[in-house]
């Protein structure tokens, strides 16, 4: 048996366990992803009963080290207006995909839930617009493969070891992704997505902490651009994490 003690995570999702239970997944600062069952949770009087995805969590917990047990749990901070639209849910869904195929048991990466953190925040912002949070999962995505070592290697060209320094307003200049590689200067035959300079140069400026924003206050970048970008970051995960973000496939479906 091991002692009872405090955690603290992100509820990244909840299922059944059992005929009453139910099994949290949680990112925490100290273990990565752990996995607490939570009795009696699924009965409606319950005082765990509301345990819900999306909420940062201060549990008590205790039982066996193999699956342990809360036996309080408090909400810190709830995530519940992402729900009320569809893209921001599904983007908040891609973070929390994208973090479980990042982050492993006892694997702390506390840089990664912070970031999961500060990204949900911008997210949950009151009449954020459709094509902003479409840019804020695209540059979410970005950081966390950056901070898990999957980073977009976007300043070399992936078969000169040339700089990527996009010549703005050479309309003619293309550089193109080679999924298993990176980009390659140059307009590459079957490749699947090919960049112009001004592309390049907004999917380079999402490694920094804020969107890149026009002297007006507006998001840099159309639509149809950060769709775009959007794809580069989805080819990405499937080549190198072997997986598909479903999250992200609704949410181009939502904005479509």
């Amino acid at each position: 048996m091991i002692a009872d003690r405090t955690i603290k995570g992100l509820c990244l999702k909840v299922g059944p366990l059992g005929e009453n239970d139910r099994l949290l997944t949680l990112l925490t600062h100290e273990e990565g992803i752990v996995r607490i069952a939570v009795p009696g949770a699924r009965r409606p009087k319950s005082r765990l009963a509301a345990t819900s995805a999306l909420t940062f969590l201060e549990l008590l917990i205790g039982g066996k080290s193999t699956l342990r047990r809360a036996r309080q749990i408090k909400v810190i901070k709830s995530f519940s207006k992402l729900g009320e639209k569809l893209e921001t849910l599904s983007a908040a869904q891609a973070l929390s995909e994208l973090a479980m195929l990042l982050v492993g048991t006892n694997d702390p990466q506390p840089e990664i839930l912070q970031a999961v953190l500060i990204h949900l925040e911008r997210l949950q912002k009151e009449d954020i617009k459709p094509v902003e949070a479409l840019a804020n999962c695209v540059q979410a995505c970005v950081h966390l493969l950056a901070l898990g070592g999957y980073g977009l290697p976007i300043q070399k060209c992936c078969w000169t070891g040339i700089d990527l320094i996009p010549p703005i307003g050479d309309w003619t200049w293309r550089c193109s992704l080679i999924e298993s590689e990176g980009f390659a200067i140059g307009e590459i035959t079957n490749a699947e997505i090919t960049l112009n300079a001004s592309e390049l140069a907004l999917l380079q400026r999402l490694l920094k902490p804020i969107l890149p924003l026009k002297q007006t206050g507006e998001l840099l970048g159309p639509m149809k651009v950060w769709m775009k970008l959007l794809r580069v970051i989805e080819l990405w995960i499937e080549t190198h994490l072997n997986r598909n973000i479903n999250a992200l496939s609704m949410l181009k479906k939502i904005l479509l």
